[in-house]
């Protein structure tokens, strides 16, 4: 019953967010057809429900062939692959509601763990790739939530001269992993609904600690 209400939910939520939403996604649409390399949307990869793969929606914040480019796929603040929209769109969050779409074609959900790309996937303990997407991916989750300042800490490890995907591997993943098995084992419309709001809050006060405070027996964070 849970899981036929959310997809009644999913579907509802993301049509009326995509026409409240349409006077702001319209000109960014315009806006990026003009400025960096005029291309609109970017399609990724990403494990999804079961385990299986599905193209991602996101609003296009890099050059074309950034993957190709020095950094790879890991993304600072900094980065100089970043194109002249992107930057907002990123630190706002703007550019990753095009996956409505996804949520609205069934690939995801509003609340779910994120879904990754394959080598990030990868990276996650043995134990938390068996059970990570026994519930569809969400385009927010506790430990997007948790961890919204994912950029600001690469881009201080790179700074520092650290290894960025050392830093991926052994320090954010494992943590990552730990807090969507909190959320598996936590899962329940309240559950839902407090990280829909505790993302909007975390959107106009970044430096809020309203997941601590909100979510009982959360994994701490200690870094």
């Amino acid at each position: 019953m849970y899981l036929f209400i959310k997809r009644i939910a999913d579907i509802f939520s993301s049509l009326i967010a995509l026409i409240i939403l349409s006077p702001l996604l319209i000109p960014i649409v315009i806006g990026l057809k003009l400025t960096g390399e005029g291309y609109i949307f970017y399609l990724q990869e990403r494990v999804g429900l079961n385990n299986k793969h599905f193209n991602i929606l996101k609003f296009a914040t890099m050059l074309k062939n950034s993957p190709n480019m020095q950094g790879g796929l890991i993304t600072t603040i900094k980065d100089p692959r970043i194109t002249p929209m992107g930057g907002f769109l990123r630190k706002s969050k703007i550019n990753e509601l095009p996956q409505l779409l996804n949520i609205l074609f069934g690939d995801m959900s509003v609340v779910g763990p994120r879904p990754v790309m394959q080598k990030s996937f990868d990276a996650y303990p043995k134990h938390i790739q068996k059970v990570i997407y026994t519930s569809k991916p969400g385009l927010t989750g506790i430990g997007s939530l948790v961890f919204r300042d994912e950029e600001e800490l690469i881009t201080k490890v790179k700074d520092e001269g650290g290894d960025v995907w050392d830093f991926y591997k052994n320090t954010i993943y494992p943590h990552k992993g730990e807090l969507e098995n909190w959320y598996r084992e936590n899962i329940s419309f309240l559950t839902d609904l407090k990280i829909i709001f505790a993302t909007a809050w975390a959107v106009i006060r970044p430096d809020t600690d309203i997941a601590e405070r909100w979510f009982h027996k959360l994994p701490k964070r200690n870094f």
